[in-house]
């Protein structure tokens, strides 16, 4: 949070008042301090709120937009205002913005709202914040930004006024103004409102932008993607260089195209995220990342994986074409249909070892599909259930953007265990079936240990869960827990001792 003893000023010469944030405080009470909204009091822009909560509802809806924005950019924010979001209320307002604006307030100055949003979104924003009393936007007609924006606050306020704003947009209406408040400003828009010459107070707390990147882009869910390699290693291929080639080809371009798909659904997503306890803090939902940024990152990414795929082989790249179906599947409709949202979220996981496969032309067993299936069918429902779990706890009794209800609980919780029990006994099959015969094995008895492994991890997972304690994404939470970090290392010893046990036991021949 950005309070008002914590803002950023521009450096200035020895009492030199045009830059010290004082002087905005000192303007005499008689002018007005004047609010822009998009990005300045609200951490997101309302036209881009609207066109995002109208493809949502109809994708088509992009041909009727460019049809509006011909007759002009205020006509279009008024055909896009009746698809705003129900609950404007959720949207991040700024901190530090409204800590000033209650403060001068309290102090008997006139607060206003002057945006070049439409009207009616505006006024519907107004309402949350006590402190605006006059508004002024867009009509439909006049697109209020930039010059006449200035222009209607210079005629509305002979005696001066005070704006705050965050854009390159704004400088000509701070040339009007009296005193200058500057959110977030990019680097040039800071020098040329300090060469305005006006008293300037500039209040950031932006986030550095590649952190909010790589956090929107949800990189860290690229560990998932690791199921990739593991037909290397089953196939005894970890020694071709091509095939890891494909394999790193494939891993980089299901990233990209998944990173795509997870900005796509934070998009759609938004109103759900704001309302959620801990989604909120996502950069989108958080307003770190503006919304229209976001946009932009989707074909970006998503092209950039396709590319990558492609570099793999026709096969990669129909296998990735296929996720990113069923994904935007999920996004838009199947999370919301209780099971089946389950079901297609073990068999994402699963096509992540399909991938790895057809990457390196493999042939496993099939036994490890169906294990694979049954596993994260398992996760999927943990991750359901503690969703459950905290709504409950949080006095809630249903899911926002999801087909729960509290009292799915007990039946999440017995599916969620019989597909773990189901995935420990699979897993052994495989190992009797399949593993213990495999040439890549010099002392399979050490892969007695995995079934036990196994369980104790999933066993492990449904506790947490059950306790309210799990994060909202199991994997994420095996990556920082203790227990099941070592678990994983007790995991990998097994399958080393499988692989080159034999080995050490010929080198010790008092054993042998």
């Amino acid at each position: 949070m950005v309070t008002l003893e914590s803002v950023s000023l521009r450096p200035a010469a020895a009492n030199d008042p045009l830059h010290d944030g004082r002087s905005v405080h000192n303007a005499p009470l008689d002018q007005p301090l004047v609010l822009d909204l998009d990005q300045t009091l609200l951490r997101s822009d309302l036209l881009v709120e609207c066109f995002v909560a109208a493809l949502r509802r109809n994708p088509f809806i992009l041909f009727q937009a460019i049809l509006w924005l011909a007759r002009g950019k205020a006509y279009l924010k008024q055909k896009l205002a009746p698809y705003a979001p129900d609950d404007l209320d959720a949207i991040p307002a700024h901190d530090g913005v409204v800590e000033l604006a209650e403060r001068e307030a309290r102090r008997g100055r006139r607060v206003v709202l002057a945006t070049a949003s439409d009207e009616l979104m505006a006024r519907r924003v107004a309402k949350r914040f006590a402190f605006i009393g006059e508004v002024f936007a867009s009509d439909g007609t006049k697109n209020l930004k930039g010059a006449s924006k200035a222009e209607r606050l210079a005629e509305r306020f002979p005696q001066g006024f005070i704006y705050a704003g965050d854009s390159k947009a704004d400088l000509v209406v701070w040339a009007r103004a009296q005193s200058a408040v500057g959110v977030n400003l990019q680097p040039k828009t800071a020098k040329a409102l300090a060469q305005l010459g006006k008293p300037m107070l500039l209040l950031n707390d932006a986030k550095h932008p590649a952190r909010v990147l790589i956090k929107a882009a949800r990189v860290k869910q690229w560990a998932k993607n690791a199921l990739i390699f593991i037909p290397l290693f089953l196939a005894g291929m970890a020694t071709d260089l091509a095939a890891w080639r494909d394999a790193l080809f494939a891993f980089f371009g299901l990233g990209f195209v998944a990173s795509a798909t997870y900005l796509l659904n934070d998009l759609f997503d938004l109103a759900d995220d704001r309302r959620h306890w801990t989604k909120r803090n996502r950069p989108l939902a958080s307003g770190a990342l503006p919304i229209g940024e976001g946009l932009m990152l989707v074909p970006v990414l998503a092209l950039a994986g396709f590319a990558l795929a492609a570099a793999a082989g026709w096969a990669v790249f129909a296998t990735v074409t296929l996720y990113t179906a069923i994904t935007l599947a999920y996004s838009f409709h199947v999370k919301r249909v209780p099971i089946l949202d389950v079901a297609v979220l073990a068999t994402l996981f699963t096509l992540r070892l399909f991938l790895g496969v057809v990457a390196i032309g493999a042939v496993i067993s099939p036994w490890l599909f169906v294990f694979s299936m049954a596993l994260f069918l398992s996760l999927s429902t943990a991750k359901r259930h503690t969703e459950v779990v905290r709504m409950a706890l949080h006095g809630k009794t249903k899911t926002a953007g999801r087909g729960y209800i509290a009292r799915d609980e007990p039946m999440l919780l017995a599916l969620g265990l019989a597909a773990a029990m189901s995935a420990v006994v699979l897993f052994s099959l495989y190992l009797t079936a399949e593993a213990f015969h495999a040439a890549m094995y010099t002392a399979p008895g050490f892969l007695w240990a995995t079934p036990i492994l196994l369980f104790l991890w999933l066993g492990r997972i449904w506790l947490v869960s059950q306790r309210g304690e799990l994060d909202d994404d199991p994997v994420a939470f095996a990556l920082n827990d203790k227990a099941s970090l070592a678990l994983g290392l007790m995991l990998g010893l097994a399958f080393g001792g499988a692989i080159f046990g034999g080995f050490a036991l010929e080198a010790l021949p008092w054993i042998a």
